[in-house]
């Protein structure tokens, strides 16, 4: 265990990701088509604000100061709109502000005020009848608002495109968009099989969890970048095995960033839900939970293996890693050791520090054009015949 805790740390491309990229390709597409199948056959659970509907609600403590519980209320709803169910009936906030929700489908006005007779009735809330509110909610308004998602998710990926093939490459932007796609798609599945309640703050956290996989996969890109400057020039290692090491490099980093980023999300959702008993707290923070560990995940697993495959049709790079092989067998055949021959690099921070300034010096020679001397430089150094003062 203590190995693999010292591999990870000093990431000296021990952990082979990329080369195992088909098992992670495998168990990705295993995940999303259990996802797909739960969408589209079983669908999601929405919300009063996307079906519309009647939303009622009342103090959950009695005028003896009793707690009102929610199978009384779910008793009084059955009692007075018979052959009709509540979509939810859930205890909110603490303390004074303490109240339960009804929401359900669309009752007409009477249906209404027999509702709200009857549990003034079984129930008596504090403050009496006057305290028992409901309101209609019309399913246009969150229609609009997925409306306004789409869009924003559409505009979203356009701008992310563009800006990745201008920083980075186009197959990047690829890699990073198939890794975004993966961790939407996947949050969204994870909502309809469990069944969590759709809302329009669970739209919002799902476009904020966008971001947060963005950032993940973009600082390893970048390291992938670095490490593959001037790389067609050099035999040491193919591109995959040069992104493994970006990965190796960064995947610390990764794991601490993905953690502390989690924490405050977990105390939200312990917090406002367990404590405060807020639901638009719990319905936020769910669905950052679920795409902020997945957006983890994917920046490590998809992203950069995608990236790996699109650059491997490129013919340079497969040339590349031909005169890899070939100064591996040549090594091998000489006595080197099988590290050596495979290009991890060493755990010796002398020995690391001095391989990489080759590898640094060995990318900008490659990367620089040859200078060319000037005539005067060539004449420098000659006799001119001249008395030297």
């Amino acid at each position: 265990m203590s190995n693999v805790f010292t591999r990870l740390y000093v990431g000296n491309g021990a952990f082979d990701i990329v080369g195992k990229r088909t098992r992670w390709y495998i168990i990705s597409g295993i995940i999303l088509l259990v996802c797909l199948g739960s969408m589209v056959f079983r669908g999601f659970n929405l919300g009063i604000d996307f079906e519309g509907g009647t939303k009622i609600s009342l103090p959950s403590v009695s005028q003896s100061g009793q707690p009102i519980t929610t199978n009384a209320v779910e008793d009084s709803f059955a009692k007075a709109v018979p052959g009709k169910k509540p979509n939810a009936v859930q205890a909110v906030g603490t303390g004074a502000s303490a109240s339960i929700q009804i929401k359900s489908p669309a009752l007409s006005i009477a249906e209404v005020s027999s509702l709200k007779a009857a549990l003034a009735a079984d129930t008596n809330p504090r403050g009496g009848a006057g305290t028992i509110s409901d309101s209609a909610v019309s399913a246009s308004w969150g229609g609009e608002i997925s409306g306004k998602a789409l869009w924003a998710l559409f505009w979203f990926f356009v701008v992310v495109t563009l800006f990745l093939a201008f920083y980075f490459e186009w197959r990047m932007a690829v890699g990073a968009l198939v890794a975004v796609f993966h961790d939407v798609v996947i949050t969204a599945g994870v909502y309809s099989l469990v069944g969590f309640e759709v809302t329009p703050a669970t739209v919002i956290g799902l476009l904020t969890i966008l971001g947060f996989s963005l950032y993940d996969t973009v600082v390893v890109f970048d390291k992938v970048k670095e490490n593959t400057r001037g790389l067609l020039g050099l035999t040491r290692r193919t591109y995959a095995e040069a992104a493994n090491l970006a990965l190796n490099q960064t995947l610390m980093r990764s794991i601490n960033t993905s953690l502390i980023a989690l924490l405050p999300v977990i105390g939200l959702l312990v917090v406002g839900v367990g404590i405060l008993g807020v639901g638009t707290l719990q319905d936020l923070a769910l669905v950052q939970l679920v795409g902020m560990f997945v957006g983890a995940l994917s920046s490590i697993f998809i992203a950069t293996p995608v990236l790996v495959d699109l650059k491997m049709r490129d013919p340079k790079y497969v040339t590349q890693a031909k005169r890899v092989a070939a100064r591996r067998a040549k090594a091998t055949s000489a006595g080197a050791s099988p590290e050596v021959a495979e290009g991890i690099e060493s755990v010796d921070d002398e020995t690391l520090s001095a391989d990489l300034r080759k590898e640094e010096a060995m990318a900008a020679a490659a990367s620089v054009p040859h200078r060319t001397a000037k005539a005067a430089d060539n004449r420098r150094g000659r006799p001119t015949g001249k008395r030297q003062r």
